[in-house]
């Protein structure tokens, strides 16, 4: 790929990184029912158990009025609305023919790697999750059944399936990572999209890989590309790419009493600084990221998806009591540290190369009605970043990129004269809907927001032309070789 061809896509990116900052706000304020314990759900692959019950996390006794974190007092909350859809295309008028959704896994427990900052950070006792390190919780597996759920009501709405729809062969494909959070995810969707069919989860390798469609490492470098990977880095801030987050690490070192962990005291943990972030670019991994920026993104996945999880919002930061729009402010930590490691153009294009020709075969696949993909949010950001969509800001969610569980959905309709068009959409649970497992119907939906990509048109009722979706991806998909033709001099160097 010529480097003048990245320049919009270095652009949309910058964009990006500079709006998922910690001043990001604009969603109603929420605060959740009481939690009602769930309904039992199964599984057929055995492999997608978790631990058997589910706890609260430890008492707290810091009062709001001990920090800085927030206000006294939490504001009247404003119930998001039963429609929730943003940018959509008008489809009254059009027959919906295939659908094919690339999903991030739903809640899972936090990751627990690299010296795992998320559980020494703070004195306190994190929530006692239902899985182990990165599995999926009980709760996610819960809230997938009812985006499952939702999906077969739409579908069957559309006309695209009937009621106790039954598949033919070739007409259906559910296909996951071999990571348990991803497996268990589409177990659980498949259970309330197809409840009368016998669901085949297809995997590759074994349990607990990283298989090539859904890894986001690079699967190419040389010198000039890392050097060309670092120059995109420079240009959306560098070492400073964090500046903007420091008014949400103040807040997140409050919120989980930062100075008082062992871990800070003993020199273990530092203080978290704005321009320490640092990137490499190595073949057969992801980008890595160091500095702050890193250490402060795994306390505040953690601390986002305890709030998720735990009933109390006062309990879920420690004792303290947060706005909406500081759970924001602590949410956009961990987006800045996605979008830096998955959202650079040229990492963009080379990680979601095996992603893109799946999505690709299977939105053209004969016969096929419906496909689930499972990975993610690396996945989604990459595919995204390589077909050049424009820049957006989610509503109703504190992540305002790739909500936990969230659905890229590429659409085909096909008008009355037998044209086709198409639809990207992301579709995607509220913090409201997370917290309280609200029950998705086609009255109470869950969000959904209509997608637009840099230099396509829409026509009149909001729909891309099916061509000209399909050719985006072969765009993205053949960016990957203009890339390998571009950087490869360590190669040739070699030879």
């Amino acid at each position: 790929m010529k480097k003048h061809r990245l320049l919009s896509a270095l652009a949309a990116a910058a964009v990006c990184l500079q709006l998922a900052s910690c001043g990001t706000a604009g969603q109603p304020a929420q605060t959740a029912a009481p939690e009602t314990s769930a309904a039992a759900t199964t599984t057929t692959a055995a492999e997608t158990t978790t631990a058997a019950a589910e706890t609260t996390a430890a008492e707290t006794t810091t009062t709001a009025a001990e920090t800085t974190a927030a206000p006294a007092a939490e504001p009247a909350a404003e119930t998001a609305p039963v429609s929730m859809e943003t940018n959509r295309a008008d489809t009254e008028d059009y027959t919906l023919k295939e659908v094919v959704i690339m999903s991030r896994h739903n809640i899972r427990a936090p990751l627990v790697s690299n010296g795992a900052a998320n559980v020494i950070a703070t004195p306190h006792e994190w929530f006692h999750w239902t899985g182990n390190a990165s599995e999926l919780s009980l709760r996610g597996g819960v809230l997938e059944t009812e985006m499952g759920q939702y999906f077969r009501k739409w579908l069957e709405s559309e006309g695209l399936i009937p009621e106790n729809y039954l598949p033919e062969d070739g007409e259906v494909r559910f296909y996951a990572n071999s990571k348990q959070r991803t497996i268990a995810t589409a177990q659980y969707f498949s259970s309330g999209f197809l409840p009368g069919a016998n669901v085949t989860i297809e995997r590759h390798g074994d349990f607990g890989s990283m298989q090539p469609t859904f890894d986001p490492a690079i699967t190419f470098c040389s010198e000039s590309y890392a050097a060309a990977v670092q120059e995109q880095f420079e240009q959306l801030g560098g070492a400073s790419i964090a500046a903007d987050l420091e008014e949400c690490y103040r807040l997140l070192a409050d919120t989980v009493d930062y100075t008082e962990s062992d871990a800070y005291k003993n020199g273990e943990l530092t203080d978290f600084v704005t321009d320490d972030t640092t990137i490499l670019a190595e073949e057969g991994k992801e980008l890595t990221i160091g500095g702050t920026l890193k250490t402060a993104s795994s306390v505040s996945d953690a601390l986002v998806l305890q709030y998720y999880e735990e009933p109390d919002p006062v309990k879920a930061a420690f004792g303290k009591t947060l706005t909406n729009e500081q759970w924001e402010q602590i949410a956009a930590i961990t987006t800045k540290f996605t979008m830096t490691r998955h959202g650079l153009p040229l990492i963009a294009v080379n990680a979601a190369n095996p992603l893109l020709k799946e999505i690709r075969s299977e939105f053209t696949a004969d016969g096929r009605r419906f496909t689930f993909l499972c990975g993610h949010d690396a996945n989604i950001i990459n595919v995204l970043t390589a077909m050049e969509a424009e820049d957006y800001q989610l509503p109703y969610t504190l992540e305002k990129k790739t909500p936990i569980g969230i659905k890229l959905v590429f659409e085909k309709w096909e008008d009355k004269d037998g044209k086709e068009f198409a639809a990207v959409e992301l579709v995607y649970q509220s913090t409201e809907q997370l917290r309280d497992k609200t029950i998705l119907t086609l009255e109470t939906p869950p969000a959904i927001y209509g997608l637009s990509f840099e230099g396509m048109e829409k026509n009149a009722d909001g729909l891309y032309a099916y061509d000209d979706v399909i050719a985006r991806l072969d765009k993205a998909i053949n960016a990957y070789d203009d890339m390998v033709a571009e950087y490869s001099d360590a190669l040739d160097n070699a030879a």
